[in-house]
Parts: C-alpha cells; structure tokens; sequence
C-alpha cells in the first residue's frame, strides 16, 4: 500500500485521488478552503470537445477522457450515493453562414475517423427545441459533449472518497508521495524559482437561472455556453477575465451574461436566478494541464493546469498520474508534462 497525499480538493485532486484509491493507495487529502472552494465549484460544466481537425496530442487526450467519462462518474456516483448530474447529451451551435456550413460539413468528414466512430459530429436542420435561430437554417451538433454540475460532481466525490476512507483535512501532517494539484495560485508558486511564470490565473464568472429545458443539448453560441443542468437550471458562462482585484465576487458581468443569453434564447426571459458564480481557473502558460514529476523536488508530483477544460480532461489526467504515482509507468504526453511549462 502506497501512502500519498494530495494538496487540493479541486478536480483534478479529487480525481487523482480517487483513482491512486480505486487501486488500493493510501490517500490523504489536503485543503485549507474546502472541497471546490476554488475554480471547481463552479455552476457551467460544460464538457465539451475540441473540433475534429488539424488533431494532436491534446485533442487526443481529451476525446479519450470524454470517452471515460461516463463509467468514470457511474462509479463514484454509485459508491457515495451522490448524483453529479452527468449526462451524454451532446451540443448544438448555430451555423452563420455558408462558410460555416462548409466547415461544419468538413468537420464532420473528420469526425469520422478521428473520434473512432465513437462520437458523431453533424450538420442538421432539425435541432432540439432548446436552440437558437440560425441565419442559415442550419446547426452543426454532436453527441460527445457531457455535461455536469461542477459543484454537485465535487460533492460527489467527496462523497465517494468518504465511503473509501479519505477525508478531506483542511490541515495535516504530510505522508509519502505528494501531489500538489492546487489550482492558479500553485502555478504561482511553481514560477517563484523559475525565470519566467509557468502560468497564472483566468477568473471567470457564471450565472444560473431557474429553468427546466429536460435533456436537450446545451447550446454554444456568440462564444457562450448555455447549459440545462439536471437540477431544473440553466447555467450561462463564463466570462475570462486577465485583470481582477476579487478572485470570488461577482459583478455586473453577470448581467451582461444573462442579456446575452437571453438574446441567444429568448425563453430564458424573466426567469428566477438560482445563483451566481466566480472563481479563477489554473492556466498553465502552455495552455495544456500541467502533469509529472516536480523537477528538483523528488516523489513531489503536479497536476495543474485544467483552466476551462479540467472537468472534461479529468478522468484520463486520474489515470496517468495514479500510473505515474504507483507504479512509475509514465504515460503523460510530452506536451503535458511539467517541463513545457518552464
């Protein structure tokens, strides 16, 4: 039995934990703030992939991700008996012009081959009832997107780490190996002995209102993200933000998304807020996550980096560091790895 602690209840140490758990370790978790106190507990939860051409490494990891995903949280939502609102349900955008479509067409050409024929990618004149107009009559959707409740998948696994044994501390003595997985301020940690900044912090903020689309597609449109949520609410973000002074007050900029969201479908018009969101997101500066060894520092490991897609890149990110951390079988893309980011 290997011992490991974890520094940070966000996603991907809650993951990594989970799974280094899954395979008989010793786990501990470390966190000042509590479990998703940072960019996990956000309302969106939009896992979505990247588009099927000009592939790479990156691509590759996360369509393998998305694919885990859903026995993935069958399995911690089965063992700590909390839903994490996870759902297959793919997603739809709105085609603006015949160049659009073209694209669309051609992406989907692509798709076959590279999402393995286990995902569709298509161009359809038949969208759900939650869609926006299209100018072209026409929308482009796919059935990979997953969506999830960023909070509720949090307390998910909380949950079912607890039904394991693990507690989350919000102070300990640590034991063993160590993976530090502590979000945007771990990256400005990393760059203090470093020349130049391994990466910094993207805050961003959500809306939620009170509506109940059933099981449709969330939707993509004008750069914003739409997502019926199994809850019976709506979650509209995010915004990105390079400047800010608070990491988790809100603003007016939630206004804006709303406005926004409400041009984007107008049924959302006048309905109840169920709450709002922000917190900062990790960017490594190789916009990739961050994964390994820690260079200098031996049996110390890093999982960082997740910024918009952590949620969706998860699964797999749990894997490769659980193959690293127990058994010293390195399977990180050279890309992921905490080198590129120095």
């Amino acid at each position: 039995m290997v011992d490991i602690t974890v520094h940070g209840a966000g996603i991907f140490g809650l993951s990594v934990a989970w799974t280094c758990v899954m395979r008989g370790a010793c786990v501990q978790i470390i966190d000042p703030n509590g479990p998703g106190a940072g960019a996990s507990g956000g309302l969106v939860g939009a896992m979505a992939p990247h588009v099927p051409e000009n592939w790479n490494v990156k691509k590759a990891f996360q369509l393998d991700s998305l694919l885990m995903a859903e026995t993935w949280w069958t399995d911690v939502c089965t063992i700590g008996g909390v839903d994490a609102g996870y759902g297959r349900l793919g997603r739809i955008q709105p085609l603006a012009n015949q160049t659009a479509v073209d694209l669309a067409r051609a992406r989907a050409i692509g798709a076959q081959d590279l999402w393995r024929g286990a995902a569709r990618w298509w161009v359809t004149d038949a969208p759900s009832t939650f869609t926006p107009q299209s100018p072209t009559g026409l929308w482009v959707q796919d059935d990979l997107t997953a969506r999830l409740h960023p909070k509720r998948a949090v307390d998910a696994l909380v949950a079912g780490l607890a039904a394991r044994g693990v507690a989350i501390a919000q102070q300990a003595k640590p034991r063993g190996k160590q993976i530090w997985a502590t979000g945007w301020q771990g990256l400005k940690t990393m760059s203090q002995d470093q020349p130049r900044s391994v990466g910094t912090g993207i805050k961003g903020q959500a809306i939620s209102l009170y509506y109940d689309a059933g099981n449709v597609p969330q939707v993509f449109a004008d750069g914003l993200h739409i997502v019926p949520q199994a809850d019976g609410t709506c979650a509209i973000g995010s915004t990105s933000e390079r400047d800010f002074d608070h990491a988790d007050e809100t603003d007016a900029q939630c206004d804006v998304l709303r406005a926004r969201a409400e041009t984007i479908l107008p049924q959302l018009k006048g309905r109840p807020e169920a709450g709002r969101w922000a917190g900062v997101r990790p960017r490594a500066r190789s916009r990739a996550p961050m994964l390994g060894p820690w260079p200098g520092r031996p049996d110390h490991f890093v999982a960082n980096g997740g910024f918009k897609i952590g949620f969706g890149m998860a699964p797999k990110v749990a894997e490769c560091m659980a193959d690293l951390v127990l058994e010293g079988h390195n399977t990180i893309p050279d890309a992921f790895r905490v080198e590129a980011s120095q």
